[in-house]
């Protein structure tokens, strides 16, 4: 964009396009809406049951009964989408996985749950095998080293059990190479064409997901990092051929996590692209900003959409964030 040609002062004075509230809505560049946001909410087993993430303020693990609530409060904000994520029973948890497509684990069991209540909203779940793997990882492990291949094909099983449950979007989280297109021609092949792809494509190796390993019970299983398959912080032009990779692959929206360490990222892959692009505020970024809001150091609210609004401003079509009830909650009342 060229800036050439304005006036000088005092012929410009872009205060002007600041004096009253009305003049400034007139001319914002960028909105955010309810329908931009994708809600993450945590699973557990059992029955009545919601139980606080201490490393997550205002964050609780559900039981699939108070998940079917969480959606239909979530539907009735306006909120689009909600995102399940599973905390599994560390007994279920094995180096094979096999939980992570059984047709009665609790991502299959809320969908069917959610499905059943008749709530309008629609349900990601999440294809990666930490939340079942003994080893804390994405994928399987053999000798200390992550197995790219075999774990394509655990995916594939897992993604299509998912489909089998009624999931609308599928968001594989795990960095595999080769799995969008694994996963595309499977759910091709399976009758589910219609189930949409969005892919962790630029998935960096960052130190903001430790509250999130908490809420699905894997940070004490981890042995190791996941550096051998997440991206090096220091990257930009390798998240934009993980980009251009998942589109060819099938991809019918790309991710980047974290999100606002990460915003030139997102405004990279907008512009490049033009493909629908989401950012997750992930779970340390919430965490920071609930802590300093909780010590009185920062306007929760303000800080909130104001955090909110910097991925629309960078180019992101929408947002998986925590906050999506609260924020759904104000922006009714603007």
């Amino acid at each position: 964009m060229s800036l050439t040609g304005l006036a000088p002062f005092p012929a410009a004075r872009h205060r002007r396009l600041r004096r009253s509230s009305q003049i400034r809505d007139l001319v914002q560049e960028n909105t955010l809406t309810v329908k931009d946001m994708i809600w993450p909410v945590f699973i557990r087993d059992g029955e009545g049951i919601e139980e606080p993430v201490a490393s997550m303020p205002g964050v609780i693990r559900r039981s699939v009964d108070k998940i079917v609530e969480a959606a239909r409060e979530g539907a009735d904000l306006g909120i689009p989408v909600i995102c399940l994520f599973p905390y599994t029973d560390p007994a279920l948890k094995t180096k094979g996985c096999e939980e992570a497509w059984n047709p009665d684990n609790l991502t299959n069991r809320a969908t069917r749950a959610i499905r059943d209540a008749g709530i309008d909203i629609a349900i990601m779940s999440d294809v990666a095998l930490d939340p079942y793997n003994i080893d804390g990882h994405d994928g399987f492990v053999c000798d200390g080293k992550i197995l790219n291949d075999e774990t394509v094909a655990a995916l594939v099983k897992q993604a299509l059990s998912q489909a089998e449950a009624g999931v609308d979007i599928i968001g594989p989280s795990d960095m595999m190479d080769g799995r969008i297109g694994a996963l595309r021609q499977a759910l091709e092949a399976e009758g589910h064409q219609d189930v949409t792809l969005m892919s962790y494509s630029a998935k960096y190796a960052s130190g903001f997901y430790g509250p999130f390993r908490d809420a699905v019970g894997a940070s004490g299983n981890l042995k190791g990092n996941k550096s051998t398959y997440q991206m090096n912080p220091a990257n930009t032009d390798e998240a934009l051929r993980m980009i251009a990779r998942d589109l060819s692959e099938g991809a019918d929206m790309v991710m980047v996590k974290p999100g606002m360490p990460y915003l030139d990222i997102c405004r990279r892959v907008k512009d490049q692209f033009a493909a629908p692009t989401f950012a997750y505020q992930v779970s340390g970024e919430y965490a920071m900003i609930q802590a300093a809001v909780q010590n009185g150091w920062l306007d929760g609210q303000k800080v909130m959409m104001e955090s909110l609004m910097c991925f629309k401003r960078a180019g992101c079509d929408g947002i998986l964030t925590y906050f999506a009830p609260e924020a759904a909650r104000l922006l009714q009342e603007l």
